[in-house]
């Protein structure tokens, strides 16, 4: 099958995580056989934040850490009629303009060959619901939402014909430990300030715990505020700035244990959805330690696979231990990682995948090696 893919960047991932999750699938695609194309804006939020911030030498670091990985940008003027017509399936990402994204489901009603899915990563469905009810899901077959919680909200509100259940995943060909990578410091947290959306937790569970505990922590991630980098260096944490995703795995292994600090949209509204950073650093075998976070749909085994915080002394607590417990570190990076390889690799997700489009669309399914032509 030949796959085409509208996102919001597949080069860049500057604040922008569901790149890790669509780089891995396309890999595991590409490697089954099939044809992939993302097709990504010009003037895309993301890309343009990258090349201001690392300059031209980013869209070139992909392209080496990603030789497999075919991408494209559009503008005013790009021909998608052409790009849609040499798809099979098509999923088209929430970020997408509202125009293209009604553009592409009047292609499809109007007898386009191909399957179309809209992918939703993000809590704009209940944070900014009239953000999502204003787009015209009429001529999608179905709608692919990356938690439980999530596909309910689109059912209750009537959004699109059928609606899956397809969570992130860690792509384990680049995430996985590195064993002869020795501890250079205590903790590591890879992440985005945005938009304050849990700043009062990054001091609970992640600031304040490290200055209390004086641990040799480093921060990696974009949009810090000064008033934040500033409270960051008063707690003696470094900040390393933005971090390209390929270099996470070799980050986590220089450090002892890190933390999972949720976003206040997933807690309160999207149970059960955990930022895809759980699942990588769980698949890199370094110990997690999270905040307050509901696993409503069973992903993992909090207390094996990775430890739970309810405050920020709890957090402290748990840190202590992780870091001077005999064995706690060791079991629970053996169960983590155990966890990511057994259910939530993006091999898995593709399984997955491919079976809502076997059930949707049969004939497309049986057509499994990609068209003559079909980018590879």
């Amino acid at each position: 099958m030949n796959f085409l893919f509208y996102t919001h960047s597949l080069v860049s991932d500057w604040n922008h995580g569901n790149a890790h999750f669509l780089r891995g699938v396309m890999r595991d695609l590409t490697r089954r056989g099939h044809g992939t194309l993302a097709l990504e804006p010009a003037d895309g939020w993301s890309r343009a934040n990258l090349l201001a911030d690392a300059g031209p030498a980013a869209v070139l670091e992909f392209e080496a850490d990603f030789p497999d990985l075919r991408a494209r940008t559009y503008g005013a003027k790009f021909d998608h009629d052409s790009a849609l017509a040499s798809a099979d399936v098509v999923i088209v990402h929430e970020w997408t303009d509202p125009a293209l994204v009604a553009r592409i489901g009047r292609a499809r009603a109007a007898g386009g060959r191909f399957l179309l899915m809209f992918h939703d990563t993000h809590h704009r469905a209940v944070s900014a619901g009239e953000d999502i009810a204003a787009l015209d899901l009429d001529g999608y077959d179905a709608v692919l939402a990356f938690g439980e919680a999530l596909r309910e909200r689109y059912l209750r509100a009537g959004w699109g014909r059928q609606v899956f259940t397809w969570h992130e995943a860690a792509d384990d060909t680049l995430f996985h430990p590195h064993p002869g990578t020795a501890p250079e410091g205590d903790l590591i947290w890879i992440g985005n300030w945005g938009d304050g959306e849990r700043a009062a937790e990054l001091e609970e569970f992640l600031i304040g715990p490290v200055e209390r505990l004086n641990l040799q922590a480093t921060v990696r991630g974009v949009r810090y505020p000064g008033a934040a980098l500033e409270r960051l260096r008063a707690a003696g944490i470094a900040y390393g700035g933005r971090i390209a995703n390929a270099r996470a795995p070799a980050a986590f292994a220089r450090h002892r244990v890190t933390v999972h600090v949720p976003r206040r949209p997933y807690v309160e509204s999207l149970p059960g959805i955990p930022t895809i950073r759980v699942f990588e650093a769980l698949a890199c075998g370094i110990p997690l330690i999270s905040a307050p976070w509901e696993d409503a749909e069973g992903l993992f085994r909090p207390g094996t696979d990775f430890l739970c915080a309810r405050d920020g002394a709890e957090m402290e607590r748990q840190l202590r231990r992780v870091l001077h417990e005999e064995g706690l570190a060791e079991q629970l990076a053996r169960d983590g990682l155990a966890s990511i390889r057994a259910r939530h690799t993006c091999r898995h997700r593709c399984d997955e995948l491919l079976a809502i489009i076997a059930r949707l669309a049969p004939a497309t399914a049986a057509a499994e090696p990609a068209r003559e032509g079909a980018e590879r």
